[in-house]
């Protein structure tokens, strides 16, 4: 395959992985704006370990969206120091309202691609 066909089948903005801790309408308002969002829930991962919910973003190629802050600022420092690839782990701040976290995320998603996500941090 050429690299000009492998870069067409790569996606152009960022697939999401959300945590069960992430609240549903926030999943659901970036899914009926057509994003491709998956939950812990969507895929029977609840109440599963970190590590595990982290290593199945990564076998579907998505970004790990969560408000734990404190573990998955170790864990992505865990995986630069290893050289093991993450799709970016995304840390969002809790909010009074689901729709200023919408708000950022859409911001990101504006403004990163898949590709540049990849082995990223961010806060939103």
């Amino acid at each position: 395959m050429s690299q000009r066909a492998n870069e067409e089948l790569r996606p152009l903005f960022i697939k999401f992985y959300f945590d069960e801790d992430v609240s549903v309408a926030i999943v659901n308002n970036l899914r009926n704006r057509g994003f491709d969002v998956v939950c812990a829930r969507d895929v029977a991962m609840l109440g599963r370990d970190d590590d595990i919910q982290l290593e199945f973003a990564i076998s579907q190629g998505r970004a790990f969206v969560t408000h734990n802050r404190h573990d998955f600022q170790a864990r992505h420092r865990r995986y630069l120091d290893e050289g093991t690839r993450h799709y970016g782990i995304i840390i969002a701040k809790r909010r009074f309202r689901d729709e200023i976290t919408v708000a950022k995320l859409l911001d990101l998603l504006n403004s990163v691609t898949a590709d540049e996500m990849q082995m990223q941090l961010r806060y939103v």
